[in-house]
């Protein structure tokens, strides 16, 4: 017998598309603004240095504390530093290590909330209390302790910053993975013999991902805030690499003595960052949200 076609009518009614992941992502103003800013502070960072050659590092005797010209757009500091060069250098370490952190946390925590929901049972139990026992101290007295112990430098903080910031993701992860592992798809791949690090990362993974990229997003945003809380008490980076934090520190010795143009800037460039991420986060959870729905 010859195999039959089956055709199916075609009909009139359409089925509207959802919109993308980015249009989503964009639609909000809020945003949109927070892509502008955050790239302004990227060029500013990275391409500002190459425009603007004046070095940041080394110091002018004889023009200590200058306020804003032409030579010095932004003036020097109380050791005669270029501020608006050391702005630009600034800004590359803060957004360096904010990355940097965030990625560690990220990839350290999400495998520990996976391995520890996959594994379940005392096992389970264990890990969670250590990371109850870590989120009961303080992140303060961990950064400061840590800070303290080693001397600073710039792999030291993406360290120093991601041992407390991963804590968070790693109950996240294990939250997903628990409501994920029992769904029927997952029973059914155990029940062919799929090995379990492939259903992780091909089943899993993609289901908690984006949620997980939120926050990971809001944590550059505390990491660059840690970094400039630590180098404001002198736990930063050490000299001669700019900070923000630093700069505002000593900026606050100049308070009263009109040296705005060393407290100020620093601080507007901190908020502009927290700004500009935590923009872009809500855009993410908004696009997230708005599929999973």
């Amino acid at each position: 017998m010859s195999e039959q076609t089956i055709t199916v009518p075609m009909t009139n009614n359409t089925v509207s598309e959802r919109p993308s992941f980015m249009n989503r992502f964009w639609r909000l103003w809020s945003t949109r603004m927070g892509v502008l800013l955050f790239v302004a502070l990227v060029l500013f960072s990275f391409v500002g240095p190459l425009i603007y050659t004046k070095s940041a590092i080394e110091p002018h005797v004889l023009d200590t504390v200058m306020s804003p010209s032409a030579r010095f757009p932004l003036g020097t500091d109380s050791l005669g530093h270029n501020v608006l060069a050391q702005l630009m250098l600034g800004g590359q370490s803060s957004l360096e290590v904010g990355f940097l952190s965030a990625i560690v946390s990220m990839v350290f925590g999400t495998f520990y909330g996976m391995v520890a929901a996959m594994l379940g049972g005392w096992v389970d139990a264990v890990m969670m209390r250590v990371v109850d026992a870590m989120m009961t101290i303080p992140s303060i007295f961990i950064l400061l302790f840590l800070n303290a112990v080693f001397r600073p430098n710039l792999f030291l903080m993406v360290f120093v910053l991601a041992s407390t910031s991963w804590l968070g993701v790693s109950r996240l992860v294990r939250g997903e993975v628990l409501v994920i592992k029992n769904q029927l798809y997952l029973e059914a791949a155990h029940a062919i013999g799929t090995r379990t690090w492939r259903i992780m990362m091909r089943y899993m993974v993609p289901n908690f991902l984006g949620t997980v990229l939120v926050a990971s997003t809001l944590s550059v945003a505390d990491a660059i805030l840690a970094m400039a809380g630590l180098s404001f008490l002198g736990l930063g980076l050490p000299p001669p690499t700019p900070n923000w934090g630093g700069m505002l520190s000593d900026g606050l010795n100049y308070m009263f003595q009109n040296g705005w143009w060393m407290l100020y800037p620093p601080g507007i460039m901190i908020l502009l960052s927290q700004v500009s991420i935590n923009l872009i986060g809500d855009g993410l959870r908004g696009a997230i949200e708005t599929r999973q729905a």
